[in-house]
């Protein structure tokens, strides 16, 4: 009797005590995941954090931003204690997610070092049932002073269609700038001087961007911090070319077969002419497609000049087609279609030799639509030149040219009505006027000069 009241009273009393002092002694950590964006505290900025504690449950969870002496609790935050019926139950609160907000200039706090503080405790009754404690600090950097840069270049003439070039000197590192023309930004390269701080940027104007096209340098510092400012440029309008092209049914014939559209083929046979309707879909359409594509491909780009000189423009050929012609196509006298033509059009002998209109890197060798077979060569800054309706392909991606290095021949693929060397140039997104390139005078005193000028300012 006695042996059976001893293990009544052992599991209605001993047991449950046991497991209840197991339970709340408990001495594992509570846990914080906390992400910070970035090291440097950013203008909109924002801290992700999740407090979690399995064994006894949350207590209390306070993030901080601390400078010496200057504390700002970004976070406080109390739960309320579980019974000691939660050991048998879920009423413990063991997770806990945050976003919290930092705004730095409200602190009274000076631009440099500084840290994020996190502290979670726990429920436990270690300690003297203060619980177990997470405690963690994370470096951050105070940083609101946009950065600086001083124009080092003053003359800074554009034409539509063409060209400039502007070399600055940022006040710090690991600053993002470039030329902000219009909607376009043209980013801006460490490599051409020794000192990492003087920054070259090419940047251009598109065919449509008149004198009132706005051009801005921009910087934008780790933390976020932006400085936008002019400088002197004078932009010279330009007006280009308007051209009618005839559609025949014998060109329609010739070319439509060599585009094979996949499943559209289908839809064009139920129009009243199919070849036409085809024709129609690729000037267009595809058209469009096949800019963006090749528009994409300069952002591939080294930070160094690998050209030197004026670029070279295909021996004997005679200019079929100018930079940025405003092309009317007709179809039995009617207006079928329209389209701008952003290259120059050569023509030489049938499989004439193309060589490379200066040095630089092979960044696309494939064919691509309406241009054929392609060839992109990076000539550094955002720079490239581009070959289109080769007949033939002698590079691949990758390769290193000099000037004149044979890179294919030229030919008719791609949406060409006759043997040709399509020929275009790039600044990252932006199709440009060839004809400066090969001005070896523009390049002096555009380009060249500039830079002699400013190393000639440094020195």
């Amino acid at each position: 009797m006695k042996r059976t009241l001893f293990l009544i009273v052992f599991l209605a009393i001993v047991v449950p005590v046991g497991w209840v002092l197991f339970c709340k002694y408990e001495g594992d950590l509570p846990q914080a995941d906390i992400s910070l964006p970035s090291q440097y505290l950013k203008q909109s900025y924002q801290i992700n954090m999740t407090a979690t504690d399995k064994g006894s449950g949350l207590r209390h969870v306070t993030v901080s931003i601390v400078q010496k002496d200057n504390e700002k609790v970004l976070l406080d935050k109390s739960y309320p204690p579980a019974s000691i019926l939660s050991l048998f139950s879920d009423n413990a609160i063991v997770s806990d997610t945050f976003v919290i907000p930092v705004e730095t200039g409200k602190y009274g706090m000076s631009d440099g070092q500084a840290v994020i503080r996190i502290v979670v405790t726990d429920y436990a009754w270690r300690k003297w049932t203060k619980g177990n404690r997470f405690y963690e600090e994370r470096p951050v950097i105070i940083d609101t002073v946009p950065p600086r840069f001083q124009v080092l270049t003053s003359q800074h003439n554009v034409s539509k269609g063409g060209v400039g070039l502007v070399i600055y000197k940022l006040d710090e590192e690991n600053v993002q700038s470039g030329v902000r023309v219009g909607e376009n930004f043209f980013p801006g390269y460490s490599g051409v001087f020794n000192d990492p701080l003087v920054i070259t940027a090419l940047f251009a104007l598109s065919h449509t961007q008149g004198p009132d096209t706005r051009i801005l340098v921009e910087a934008r510092d780790p933390a976020g911090n932006e400085t936008k400012r002019g400088f002197y440029h004078y932009i010279k309008d330009k007006t280009f070319r308007s051209d009618t092209l005839n559609i025949s049914d014998d060109f329609l014939e010739f070319k439509m077969p060599d585009f094979n559209l996949g499943p559209l083929e289908a839809q064009f046979l139920t129009e009243q002419n199919p070849l036409l309707a085809k024709f129609l879909y690729i000037n267009e359409t595809l058209r469009s497609q096949n800019m963006a594509t090749v528009l994409k491909v300069p952002s591939d780009t080294r930070a160094e000049l690998m050209w030197k000189d004026r670029f070279n423009r295909l021996s004997g050929a005679a200019n079929r087609a100018q930079f940025a012609d405003k092309r009317t196509y007709k179809y039995n006298g009617k207006v079928v279609s329209h389209s701008t033509h952003l290259g120059i059009d050569l023509a030489s002998t049938s499989n004439a030799p193309v060589g490379a209109t200066n040095n630089g890197r092979i960044i696309m060798a494939e064919n691509v639509g309406i241009f054929g077979n392609t060839v992109i060569i990076d000539h550094g800054l955002g720079l490239a030149s581009l070959y289109a309706h080769l007949s033939q392909m002698s590079v691949a991606k990758g390769d290193m040219v000099k000037k004149d290095d044979i890179i294919g021949r030229t030919g008719l693929t791609g949406l060409a009505g006759g043997d040709h060397l399509h020929f275009s140039m790039m600044l990252h997104n932006v199709f440009i006027n060839p004809v400066e390139w090969w001005d070896p005078a523009w390049i002096t005193n555009n380009i060249t000069s500039k830079i002699e000028s400013v190393k000639a300012q440094i020195q």
